[in-house]
Order: structure tokens, then C-alpha cells, then sequence
């Protein structure tokens, strides 16, 4: 009999004071890259709660 997973949860810290080169994340990044990360964020939400509105 298979075996279906229907959710996975995956949890993780992220420590900004621990980068190898010795900047933050926020001091690399531009506004252009963390407007497309949130866009790219927003859909993937979006695209989730349409398919548990579907079940």
C-alpha cells in the first residue's frame, strides 16, 4: 500500500550576523531584487491557497 504525504513542513532559522563575507543581506540587495522576491512570494502564496480551496 503506498504511502501519500499530503503536507511537509519545513522549518528554518537564518542568522544574518553569520555571513562569510562580512555584509548583511540588506546592505547587498537592491529594492528591484526584493520587489521580485516578494512578487515571486505572493504567487506561490496565491497558487497554495487556490489549491486547498480546490480539496
Amino acid at each position: 500500500m503506498p504511502i501519500e504525504i499530503k503536507e511537509l513542513y519545513i522549518k528554518i532559522n537564518v542568522d544574518e550576523s553569520k555571513t562569510s563575507s562580512g555584509k548583511s543581506t540588506k546592505e547587498t540587495g537592491s529594492s528591484d531584487d526584493k520587489s521580485d522576491i516578494v512578487a515571486v512570494c505572493v504567487e506561490e502564496v496565491m497558487e497554495l491557497l487556490k489549491q486547498q480551496k480546490e480539496r
